[in-house]
């Protein structure tokens, strides 16, 4: 008896296998815990190992090739089509993989995650000062201490107008001064944040200049070197495979409306469809940098 093929459905916990030999006969089908995972595929003889492109995917399949193993990663969205029950279990992983059309995700070094590790801390400071922004906006206007919100541009939720606002606070006899110093507490976050986000922002533009990728992608006007890094690393195929044709990578949300293959619709910001996350196609929207 010979396993050819093992789907893996992963969690947190309990891993479910399901493994078939060269007559597509069901072979191996059992639950082990994650601990056990590695010493399990460390024993079995070199096979195709199919793993669902999700949180910890990667790391999974650097571990199970490090074994020798052939691991493959595929969106879930491809997957969804051979679950017999209503959620993708290793049964389906392991009919899915063994389609000759299917499409599979290039699975991402310790280095390129990392990278990804960057852009998704960057995010949520960004968010993070938004809402400090908003709240500081709302306490101030308890107090009849406004001003106006930024025009577009490169920085949001408008820190120099904020900066104006403090001024104005710390100078409103108005208002009271337990008032003033629960905003100056805001303040001294937003401050804080700030540094962070400028100390992050120096380090991705170290990354991208050493990327070749990136730095190309960033010559597409409305890309630029956040939208480059983010596209290298979560958009596009394998470089042996790439595009042939602007259309695909239009669809992906990598040309702005305008460039190559216009026909191709680009999906807006916010779409969050079957096809991947939103964030790529904001940064394009947004001209990060």
């Amino acid at each position: 008896m010979t396993i050819i093929r093992v789907g893996l459905d992963t969690s947190k916990h309990v891993f479910q296998m399901h493994g078939v030999d060269e007559n597509e006969q069901p072979v191996l089908r059992r639950q082990i815990r994650r601990g056990a995972v590695e010493k399990f595929f460390a024993k079995l003889p070199s096979t195709r190992i199919g793993i669902e492109a999700c949180g910890a995917s990667h790391h999974w399949a650097r571990l199970l090739r490090g074994l020798g193993h052939e691991v493959l990663l595929m969106p879930p969205q491809y997957i969804k089509a051979y679950v017999k029950r209503g959620k993708i279990d290793a049964e389906a992983i392991c009919e899915a993989m063994s389609r000759p059309t299917m499409r599979f995700v290039p699975v991402k070094t310790a280095e390129q995650q990392a990278a990804l590790t960057m852009l998704g801390v960057r995010d949520l400071l960004v968010k993070q000062r938004t809402m400090l922004i908003n709240a500081i906006r709302g306490h101030a206007a308890e107090f009849g201490v406004t001003t106006a919100k930024s025009l577009p541009s490169r920085k949001r939720g408008g820190p120099k107008q904020i900066a104006e606002l403090l001024a104005r606070l710390a100078s409103d006899e108005d208002v009271p001064g337990l008032a003033r110093e629960m905003i100056g507490v805001l303040a001294s976050q937003l401050n804080g944040l700030d540094i962070k986000l400028k100390a992050l922002e120096a380090r991705l533009m170290t990354w991208h200049r050493q990327d070749q990728t990136s730095r190309c992608l960033a010559t597409i006007p409305g890309i630029r070197p956040i939208g480059g890094v983010s596209f290298a690393l979560k958009s596009l195929p394998s470089r042996k495979r790439g595009y042939r044709t602007p259309k695909p990578f239009a669809r992906a949300g990598v040309l702005p409306p305008g460039s190559a293959s216009h026909r191709a619709r680009t999906r807006p910001p916010g779409d969050r469809s079957s096809a991947g996350s939103a964030a790529p196609a904001t940064r394009i929207c947004d001209g990060c940098w």
